[in-house]
């Protein structure tokens, strides 16, 4: 053996940032603007919280929650509880009670590290949480005077006050946990990923690489991708590890403040959800020239596929990458990356011939695999035509759940995604659609997602959502649900007529019903279930069984 075997540890790469730049700012968006402390502060204050945590009773492997915004002392929780062998539980804030108290239970957390503003939303479990030994409240402005009937809280500020700045992290297995994020629990009770410190090293250099989301220690992050889903993505894991600066939300997460901090700060890369982007298209349109993004490069974009005309959007009006990401709590979550120019040979490419490409979910990301299987688990071919099962493996993809067997989510070493995909000879995934949100019509499979992103593609439409309703002859059929922009004129016809040609006709919407939302999941993706059951609810019929 002639390689050291230094134990992948995410203390590694934590503390490197802070030590290679430690004058550069992590900001927290505040009422009024913002408050700042240093890449070296933050770092001397995570090694504080991880002397408090111990000093409380958390040991290596006992489980720490967050239930936080995006900001910096949720950034110092991500960094002392990880590198001091203690696993980071990120709760997600919008969570009902019931998935929460499961959660929390689940999980046996000892300690809760919650933002004083969402204290009302973790009271509701006052007493359901036999395990929490303590609760330790971050205050931001305009929150110093918190109150709580939770017991055994204390202020964070209090919490880590005249602590060492200087933790002698351990030296552990790298097949320890450090993470344990939930699913969303879109079919049945939320399921447990429990992150390893080898997994998450590899994946924290993997997605920062110059062809997966080129990042840069000269780079500033808006971190809008929520702290509590799926590791944000990883990317405070590279924004600590490369000393980026930081910009982080906090609960001002509307169009405008957002748009105002990429402007503000010179924001290069930011990462969101498809409605984020949606939202700042549609408040830059209503505001012509009142929004400079003059550092702005690329934006990585997840959660669920953008449409085209999304991407053409941003590339057109105002020159930034959009980066589509696909991937899920299971895998880290980066599995593969679609950029404008992902080959060589795209070198000479038109924008449209790019811009097809970016609409792909991606390449996969080195070091893992990926292929589609048919109903036999027979692998089948890399045409773009035939369209089967996605399943993935590699160094950073789940297993197993944590302390829920699911055997029929895992085969013969490959993750079964739930996601039906084709893989085109390029070797791009093209995610057809959740096997759950496919609508099998007369024997055929239609794509809610391909009709959506067409619909999206319409001038009058600020979003679409298209679902399965019950068909007495064909066993489903397609209803879009749309939002209209404002003040826009758009009729049922117009949309079909649209959809007319790009699709077969037995693939075209039977209905098109124009709605004000789109109900969401906890993670920002359209919640089709809860369309599906309130159509029911509503007694709503197609149109010829009426």
């Amino acid at each position: 053996m002639t390689m050291q075997q230094t134990p992948l540890l995410m203390h590694r790469l934590m503390d490197r940032g802070a030590m290679l730049q430690p004058d550069v700012e992590v900001l927290t968006a505040t009422a009024d603007g913002a408050r700042s402390q240093t890449m070296l502060e933050t770092r001397n204050r995570a090694h504080q919280l991880a002397h408090a945590l111990k000093d409380a009773g958390i040991e290596i492997g006992d489980r720490v929650g967050t239930f936080m915004w995006n900001g910096s002392r949720h950034l110092e929780a991500y960094h002392a509880v990880a590198c001091m062998g203690a696993v980071i539980h990120t709760l997600n804030i919008r969570l009902s009670p019931v998935d929460l108290e499961y959660i929390i239970n689940h999980a046996q957390d000892k300690i809760i590290i919650v933002d004083a503003d969402v204290l009302p939303a973790l009271e509701k479990l006052a007493g359901k949480m036999p395990s929490v030994e303590k609760i330790v409240v971050a205050a931001e402005p305009g929150f110093e005077n918190w109150e709580t009937s939770l017991p055994n809280a204390i202020d964070y500020e209090e919490f880590i006050k005249g602590k060492p700045t200087q933790y002698q992290w351990p030296e552990i297995d790298e097949n320890s946990a450090m993470g344990l994020c939930y699913t969303s629990g879109t079919t049945g009770k939320p399921k447990g990923v429990m992150y390893t410190h080898r997994a998450n090293y590899l994946h924290t250099v993997a997605i920062a690489m110059t062809d997966v989301m080129g990042l840069s220690a000269t780079d500033t992050l808006l971190g809008i991708v929520p702290m509590f889903h799926a590791n944000a993505w990883g990317l405070p894991w590279v924004a600590c590890m490369l000393g980026m600066k930081q910009v982080y939300p906090h609960r001002f997460m509307v169009p405008d403040h957002l748009a105002r901090m990429i402007m503000d700060y010179d924001v290069t890369i930011s990462a969101g959800v498809p409605t984020i982007w949606q939202g700042v298209k549609g408040l830059i349109e209503a505001n012509p020239g009142k929004y400079k993004f003059s550092a702005l490069t690329r934006l990585t974009c997840g959660g669920s596929a953008p449409p085209p005309s999304l991407i053409e959007w941003f590339w057109e009006a105002l020159g930034v990458e959009m980066v589509q990401g696909w991937g899920m709590t299971e895998t880290s979550p980066l599995a593969t990356i679609s950029r404008r120019t992902g080959k060589r040979k795209h070198l000479d490419m038109g924008d449209a011939e790019r811009a097809a490409n970016q609409a792909k979910a991606g390449l996969p990301i080195p070091g893992l695999e990926i292929e589609i299987f048919d109903d036999e688990w027979n692998v089948l071919p890399h045409d773009g035509k035939a369209f089967g099962e996605l399943l993935i493996r590699g160094p950073w993809i789940c297993s197993e759940y944590f302390n829920n067997p699911q055997p029929d989510k895992f085969h013969d070493g490959w993750l079964v995604t739930g996601d039906v995909a084709k893989i085109d000879p390029e070797g791009y995934i093209i995610i057809t659609d959740r096997s759950k949100d496919l609508i099998k019509s007369g024997g055929e499979w239609i794509s809610s997602v391909d009709l959506e992103n067409h619909i999206a593609g319409l001038a009058a439409v600020s979003q679409a959502c298209v679902v399965a309703h019950p068909h007495p002859r064909w066993d489903e059929r397609p209803v879009a649900l749309v939002i209209k922009k404002p003040d826009a004129e758009l009729t049922p016809e117009q949309v079909i007529a649209h959809c007319d040609g790009k699709f077969a006709k037995w693939q075209l919407p039977d209905d098109v019903l124009f709605v004000d939302s789109i109900p969401l999941t906890a993670t920002g993706k359209m919640d089709k279930k809860v369309v599906r059951a309130q159509l029911e609810a509503d007694g709503y019929k197609l149109p010829d069984q009426r």
